[in-house]
């Protein structure tokens, strides 16, 4: 049979040490074809570049944990994604994985996601996606624990199909293979940020400030991401595109605009 055509990208850049352990892992399914940012591009959520060129350079890698064929592109993941589709590959992937990210995606996170752009992105142009994220910031944190969940996750998804208008977004904890309990569906929790900003002054005289910032959990379900990432589950997440609020329809109806 055929293998599976499978379209892998990131927001970390594609040297990321989790994108070569994605790479490595989808090469055990299917033929894998990689286009990522060619520089960091985290936090970046679903921008596009509408003001400025874009440019891919095509790498032929020969490594044995690498792709046959990847491109780096001087844009943001939902631009890659966007490039691969239209304009590099001869045909559309079976299925995009994004990841797999340095750091959670998991709960309100997802909303500024380059990782989950990527997969967002894949799945407006009805491509199955899915974007993977691991709870540890660190450059050499340690994949393979989750080897086997994020192989079977891929492999469930191709055998399955992924509902239309959904991708999946899969957060794993920051935990040895002994101590991964299993994989749980489940919703996005309820929470913020507190953010604040660090306001310094530079040796110009110009003011200037950090990010910073604190998470708040709001939600005490234990049928949550949040939840089960503290208690060692991988959290899949079926997560949509289409913001409407459709339960507020009836009620902005009868405010009377009209």
């Amino acid at each position: 049979m055929k293998k599976p055509l499978i379209l892998v990208t990131n927001d970390d850049g594609i040297t990321a040490p989790g994108l070569r352990a994605l790479i490595s892992y989808m090469k055990e399914i299917g033929d894998v074809v990689v286009v990522a940012p060619d520089s960091p591009q985290s936090g970046k959520g679903h921008a596009i570049t509408i003001d400025n060129t874009l440019f891919s350079t095509k790498l032929k890698v020969n490594k044995e944990k690498d792709a046959s064929l990847e491109y780096s592109c001087s844009g943001t993941p939902a631009d890659c994604v966007k490039l691969a589709l239209q304009e590099l590959l001869d045909r559309n992937p079976d299925i995009c994985v994004s990841g797999i990210n340095h750091g959670s995606n998991s709960s309100i996170n997802v909303i500024y996601s380059g990782t989950m752009s990527a997969a967002i992105e894949a799945g407006i142009e009805g491509i199955p996606a899915i974007g993977f994220s691991l709870c540890d910031y660190s450059w050499e944190a340690n994949f393979e624990p989750a080897q086997k969940a994020i192989k079977t996750i891929v492999k469930k998804a191709l055998k399955n199909g992924i509902p239309k208008g959904v991708v999946l977004n899969v957060n794993i904890p920051k935990a040895s293979k002994e101590e991964i309990k299993g994989i749980k569906v489940c919703r996005q929790a309820r929470a913020n940020w507190k953010e604040k900003f660090d306001k310094r002054t530079s040796p110009a005289g110009r003011d200037y400030y950090w990010l910073s910032g604190e998470f708040e959990l709001l939600d005490k379900g234990e049928d949550t991401d949040e939840w089960a990432l503290a208690n060692n589950y991988i959290s899949v997440v079926p997560t949509q595109f289409d913001l409407t609020a459709h339960h507020a329809i009836q009620g902005l109806n009868e405010w009377g605009f009209n």
